[in-house]
């Protein structure tokens, strides 16, 4: 049984320019996840798919394998996730390694901890196709989320045959983090949701995708929060 992770990070970014190689408390962004991936003991393997050279040389300087530039058509701002993950998969699978299951981690979410991505792998277990991550929302669709209706207006997202007073009295909803995502290597392509979906939750202080300047400054002030004693 091999269990690689995957760390899927384009060259370009409109948000924050270079932003998978800029720094970040004197290392490159994409070195945090690469550390936090070998450091795992469940974790084989390391590859990252990147359209960028410079990208490629610091993330092979860190111990990644990087097997490819990745092709054009993958590496564009409107390119799904799914399938670079899944063309990185048969490539590596093509080179003779026999895959069970793929860590997805991404880069931009350097907070999570390596006890997370080990409870991810210990939640795929018989009856479960993927395991995925996120935080209690402090937004609810049954209490303070609306949508535009037809004619003008808005409603509730979603609504109960009784009205919530309190988001506390909602159903628990949860807000997906972007941080890391399980498969076993045959239900790769079964996506995401679904009855055979399970959820890894983690604290909002651990949740910070990083999409911009705002919350690159945030992942900063977290870090040196962590490492004050």
């Amino acid at each position: 049984m091999t269990t690689i992770a995957t760390i899927c990070a384009r060259g370009g970014s409109t948000g924050i320019p270079g932003k998978n190689i800029k720094p970040l408390l004197g290392k490159p962004l994409i070195v945090w996840t690469i550390e936090q991936a070998r450091a795992c003991p469940s974790i084989d393997n390391v590859f990252v798919s990147t359209d960028c050279e410079d990208i490629a040389t610091v993330a092979r300087d860190c111990g990644a394998d990087v097997p490819f530039i990745r092709p054009a058509e993958l590496a564009t701002s409107t390119a799904a996730k799914l399938p670079v993950i899944r063309h990185l998969v048969d490539h590596v699978k093509k080179s003779g390694l026999e895959i069970t299951t793929i860590v997805d981690l991404d880069p931009t979410s350097p907070l999570r901890d390596t006890a997370d991505i080990e409870a991810c792998l210990d939640l795929l277990g018989p009856g479960v196709d993927v395991v995925i991550t996120g935080y209690e929302s402090d937004k609810s669709p049954y209490f303070n989320m609306v949508e535009p209706v037809s004619g003008g207006g808005f409603n509730l997202v979603k609504s109960l045959s009784a009205s919530v007073g309190r988001r506390q009295d909602a159903p628990p909803v949860y807000a997906m983090n972007a941080s890391i995502y399980v498969w076993w290597e045959k239900t790769l392509d079964s996506g995401l949701f679904g009855p055979r979906t399970k959820l890894h939750i983690m604290p909002r202080e651990r949740s910070i995708d990083i999409d911009s300047p705002i919350d690159f400054e945030l992942v900063e002030l977290f870090m040196r929060k962590k490492s004050v004693p």
